[in-house]
């Protein structure tokens, strides 16, 4: 089966990618790099030729309000009107778990929109509600240090670790479309400034960590079932010790 991954030289593109050709698969990893855009729609149609099965995994440049909404809505309004041509049966794309709760963030409202415009396409999909990756514990750490501390909201977190995405993602594609969502989250759930405080220890950093429940995560204030599933999500197995031990250093 042909398989065409939307960003698919990214963290997750790349792993769902191999654990797809390994099973066989054709996958085209679609991306700027390799001749694919689906902001200007170069090369879009050419990578869609034959595809069953496309994986949107592609992520704004900016985080800036206004440019990734047009990000998102652009993309997916390209990608949607070339699917269509192209005769894909399955469009799954990722997103993110309490993605429809936190209005005051911009990136939020951008997947939002991205979201509706899949749901709107009449072609059948899966949209994939994930919990924070485990990757993303340094970028959140340093998006709140102030001098030598770490404001970081007390809310909880479930955060998934990026091998167990990938592998969520390859079974998605070979399954049939729920035309709906479906949600994966990481084994363990804590408040997301103990974790940071873990991960920083485990690191060797000495910066302080402290709980504000007025810290901002992308533009919002957070509450405490914010960031967190309770709909039954698929759990992933890799805990965030091993997580650690394995890839926290790479």
């Amino acid at each position: 089966m042909k398989i065409v991954i939307i960003g698919g030289t990214g963290l997750i593109g790349s792993k769902t990618a191999d654990r797809l050709r390994k099973q066989g698969h054709e996958v085209i990893a679609a991306a700027p790099n390799t001749g694919v855009n689906t902001i200007t729609g170069e090369g879009l149609a050419e990578a869609l030729a034959g595809a069953a099965v496309v994986i949107d995994l592609a992520n704004s440049p900016s985080f800036e309000d206004k440019a990734v909404l047009e990000f998102f809505e652009t993309s997916g309004r390209n990608l949607m009107a070339a699917e269509k041509a192209a005769g894909v049966k399955h469009h799954i794309a990722l997103s993110i778990v309490g993605v429809d709760r936190l209005p005051d963030s911009g990136y939020m409202r951008a997947k939002v929109a991205q979201e509706k415009i899949i749901r709107e396409s009449g072609l059948p999909y899966t949209i994939v509600h994930s919990t924070q990756f485990m990757e993303f514990l340094s970028g959140i750490a340093q998006s709140g240090t102030i001098g030598d501390t770490v404001h970081l909201s007390p809310a909880y977190v479930q955060p998934i670790a990026s091998d167990d995405v990938a592998d969520n993602m390859a079974a998605f594609a070979t399954a049939a479309p729920v035309n709906g969502i479906v949600e994966i989250s990481g084994p363990e759930r804590v408040r997301l400034n103990e974790l940071v405080a873990r991960y920083l220890k485990a690191m060797g950093d000495a910066r302080k960590v402290t709980a504000d429940p007025d810290a901002l995560y992308f533009g919002a204030r957070l509450e405490d079932g914010s960031l967190v599933s309770d709909n039954n999500p698929r759990l992933g197995r890799i805990t965030f010790e091993q997580w650690f031990a394995t890839a926290a250093r790479k």
